[in-house]
């Protein structure tokens, strides 16, 4: 058996008490073809940060979730980053079945500019401070989607961090999840926006 497979393997036999230290694992190293023929198979959740920013722009002064004028957006970069990020997907013929983002304007529009579609879900960005602000996050990362497709999560970097610890994604970065139910969630492998191209050669 191949020593990825005895990863998974030791995963699914985890107890419900390991949650907290599975989350926080490092991202299992897994070849790149094994990990595209995994993504095929379906039933993992993509969590993405979304891509490259304008860090001389902020979120301070905006009034709701649609005020993209007075909010951190993506630079030109980052939007054709975006778009090639979904056509190498597309290209590796891997199955999407749903896409939520955070609702912020540069989540959504990475969503829109990779996959067409997204939802807007507070689940993918969380709560007020007070109380388990991740709940609805974890709870995501945690469902295994519908057999033959994968669940993408395009948010921010500081709810994946705050659930799964260090290190931060980085922008465009995506954590290949493996859901468990009860069980939490495993971070199976970290996928940086321009390795998608060329994942199946990634030792």
């Amino acid at each position: 058996m191949k020593t990825s497979a005895l990863v998974f393997a030791a995963l699914l036999s985890l107890s419900p008490l390991a949650h907290a230290e599975l989350s926080s694992l490092p991202a299992t190293n897994i070849p790149g073809a094994e990990l595209v023929t995994r993504l095929k198979q379906g039933g993992l959740v993509l969590y993405f940060r979304h891509t490259a920013t304008d860090f001389g722009q902020n979120d301070e002064q905006m009034t709701n979730y649609g005020d993209c004028a007075h909010q951190r957006n993506l630079t030109e970069s980052g939007r054709m980053e975006a778009k090639a990020i979904g056509q190498a997907i597309r290209k590796l013929h891997i199955s999407i079945a749903s896409v939520i983002a955070s609702p912020f304007c540069r989540t959504l529009e990475t969503a829109r500019l990779a996959f067409g579609k997204a939802t807007a879900s507070l689940d993918a960005r969380g709560g007020p401070a007070d109380g388990d602000r991740y709940a609805g996050l974890r709870r995501v990362l945690s469902t295994a989607p519908a057999a033959g497709g994968n669940v993408v999560v395009v948010s921010h970097g500081n709810p994946f961090y705050g659930i799964a610890g260090p290190p931060h994604l980085a922008e465009g970065e995506a954590a290949i999840i493996l859901p468990m139910g009860d069980k939490g969630f495993a971070i199976i492998a970290r996928v940086r926006g321009a390795e998608w191209e060329i994942l199946q050669l990634r030792p």
